[in-house]
C-alpha cells in the first residue's frame, strides 16, 4: 500500500525492451530513498506498484509486463525521463494521503492547466466510466499524487496544487496533453457501488 506522497523523483537510466510487450526499466533514485532497498520490495511509479528485480547502490531494476505498458504512462517512457516515487508504506508510518494500492485505474489527459499568482490548477479529461467515483472533495491519485478533486463536469474535472506539489513531483514541468496515471479511490468506488448494487437491487 502507498499514501499518495510523492518521496522522490527518480531518472530512468536505460530500458530494455526483449520483446513488444515486456520491459525492464533501470531507475536511479534520490539518495534518501535508495537505503534498505531489497529486491522484492514496492516501489511506485508514478502511483504504479513495480518490485525490484535487482539493486545496487541507487540504481533498482523493475520489470513491466504488458498489462502495465498498456495501462499506465510507463510504456512511454525512454531513458532520462523522470517518475514520481514512492516507497510501499510501513506500519507507523504517518498517512499524508489516503491509502492507495498502486494498481492504476485509468490514464487521463491534461485539458488545461490555469495559473493565478501561487495558484495551480490542473484540469483532466473525465473518462465517461469514471464518473460515478470523481467527485468534489473526494480523493484521486494522479501520477502517484494523493489529491483533493475541486470542480467536476460531465467531461473533466480538476485538482488545485500548492507550490510545494508542482516543486516535489513531475507536475512541475507537465504540460496540456500530457498522460496522467489515475487511481480513483477504492473506498469512494466501494461505497458508490455497493449504492448502486442496492438500488438495482430495490428496484427489481
Amino acid at each position: 500500500m502507498f499514501t499518495g506522497i510523492v518521496q522522490g523523483i527518480g531518472r530512468i537510466v536505460s530500458v530494455e525492451q526483449p520483446a513488444a510487450d515486456f520491459r525492464t526499466h533501470t531507475v536511479e533514485l534520490p539518495e534518501h530513498m535508495a537505503h534498505g532497498l531489497q529486491p522484492g520490495a514496492s516501489v511506485a511509479h508514478n502511483g504504479c506498484c513495480l518490485t525490484i528485480t535487482e539493486t545496487g547502490g541507487r540504481l533498482a531494476k523493475f520489470d513491466l509486463m504488458g498489462e502495465t505498458l498498456d495501462k499506465t504512462n510507463l510504456g512511454r517512457l525512454k531513458e532520462g525521463d523522470a517518475v514520481n516515487l514512492e516507497r510501499a508504506a510501513r506500519f507507523g508510518d504517518e498517512i499524508g494521503g489516503h491509502l492507495m494500492s498502486g494498481h492504476i485505474t485509468a490514464t487521463t489527459a491534461i485539458t488545461r492547466i490555469e495559473r493565478s499568482g501561487l495558484n495551480t490548477t490542473v484540469w483532466f479529461s473525465l473518462p465517461a466510466a469514471l464518473r460515478p467515483y470523481i467527485l468534489p472533495k473526494g480523493f484521486v491519485g494522479l501520477d502517484g499524487c494523493s489529491l483533493t478533486v475541486g470542480q467536476v463536469s460531465d467531461t473533466e474535472f480538476n485538482v488545485h496544487l500548492i507550490p510545494e506539489t508542482l516543486q516535489r513531483t513531475l507536475f512541475g514541468t507537465r504540460q496540456e496533453g500530457d498522460e496522467i496515471n489515475l487511481e480513483i479511490d477504492p473506498q469512494t468506488q466501494a461505497v458508490v457501488d455497493t449504492v448502486a448494487r442496492v438500488l438495482a437491487n430495490k428496484g427489481g
